[in-house]
């Protein structure tokens, strides 16, 4: 069995040129060929490549674009040249004539200064979290869960922002520490997880929504990031840290046991479509950037302390076993020896003379007290 060639594509730049070209968003290109935005603007960078049918698809659209491409470039390329040739068809004036021309410097603006590291993580939140709250609905069914992995993975990233803001792909980035935290199985565990929240209100969201939630979380994941977000086999699994084989034979599986349960999904066009939808139906708000960066700088501030204090607790109790600890060797007393300086058993002598008489005195007296006194008549 042989295997087709790749269709051919332009490089990245190229195809970025050619969208603009066209006056194409990558909204818009999206939708011709079928995938996300955030698929297209994978492609245009470099970072990922289409394979399939949305190559062949893609690869079309960027052939027809540039059959058009053309008539603009010769349209340019002619303006240009008259606008060379025409000085030099103009007539010199006599020297006499010579009028001295001051020509306007055009304003350019200056440069923009770089973002500061809040600014470029506040772009980050805006561009990734509503969307990336949307597939976290898709992976654990409850909202508040699906908010609370998003934000938790985006104080994440402040906190490592050196780390992530040189990243590759810091969208991928974080779309990894919230899928993680959001399929945690100690979650389970909390008083305010343990109870379903209500479904969605079609029977249609409802099924499917059930339907992925029977999967296992490596299916449920596998299944939306390639049918939902639309990443490519090989960078699905590197996000999922498995081999390509394994991605694909867990995607497999995803896609059979979804269409046993929903036939109608059997179509992977229509199960992106359906994901859409149903992520789209949760009306799944973000919290705003400032406070997600606020709670991240307190819960670092508090384990900090945290840490200090326990550190400084470990300290003072080594030092406390330090001082009251014995500083020599005391020996155990063995068996047989005699212990010295214990003082001498008392014992109870004979009676003298003067006891033993009193004794006896006082056992022939009376044992009910003394006499009744009675007044004498006389």
């Amino acid at each position: 069995m042989t295997q087709t060639p790749a269709t051919p594509l332009p490089p990245p730049k190229e195809r970025r040129r050619l969208r603009e070209a066209a006056s194409l968003t990558q909204a818009q290109l999206a939708t011709r060929v079928g995938v996300s935005r955030e698929t297209v603007r994978a492609w245009e960078t470099g970072r990922t490549s289409p394979r399939g049918r949305k190559r062949e698809a893609y690869a079309k659209l960027l052939n027809d674009l540039t059959e058009d491409s053309p008539a603009v470039e010769e349209a340019e390329v002619d303006a240009a040249e008259v606008e060379e040739a025409a000085p030099e068809a103009q007539p010199e004036p006599p020297h006499a004539d010579i009028v001295v021309v001051e020509i306007p410097v055009p304003h350019t603006d200056p440069a923009p200064a770089p973002l500061t590291p809040a600014q470029a993580f506040d772009a980050l939140y805006a561009f990734c979290a509503p969307s990336l709250v949307r597939q976290t609905y898709l992976l654990t069914g409850r909202r508040e869960l699906a908010r609370e992995s998003v934000e938790r993975a985006f104080q994440t990233a402040w906190q490592r922002w050196p780390e992530v803001a040189v990243d590759r792909d810091p969208a991928g980035w974080v779309r990894s520490v919230a899928y993680e935290y959001a399929l945690s199985p100690w979650h389970r565990f909390r008083p305010r997880y343990r109870h379903p929240e209500p479904p969605p209100p079609a029977p249609a969201d409802r099924a499917l929504l059930t339907a992925l939630l029977k999967l296992p979380p490596s299916y449920r994941r596998t299944l939306l990031l390639y049918d939902g977000v639309g990443l490519g086999l090989a960078e699905m699994a590197a996000e999922t840290e498995a081999s390509t084989p394994a991605a694909a034979n867990r995607l497999l599986h995803a896609r059979e046991a979804l269409a046993a349960r929903l036939p109608e999904l059997s179509d992977p066009t229509e199960l992106h479509r359906r994901l859409t939808e149903l992520a789209s139906t949760g009306r799944l708000h973000a919290a705003k950037p400032p406070v997600v960066r606020f709670v991240g700088e307190r819960r670092t501030v508090f384990w900090t302390r945290a840490a200090i204090a326990f550190t400084v607790t470990i300290i003072g109790a080594t030092t406390l076993t330090l001082r009251t600890a014995p500083t020599h060797y005391e020996p155990p007393v063995p068996l047989g020896q005699r212990v010295e300086g214990v003082p001498a058993r008392v014992v109870q002598g004979a009676s003298s003379e003067e006891e033993v008489a009193l004794r006896d005195r006082l056992r022939s007296g009376m044992t009910a007290g003394p006499e009744r006194l009675l007044p004498l008549s006389r």
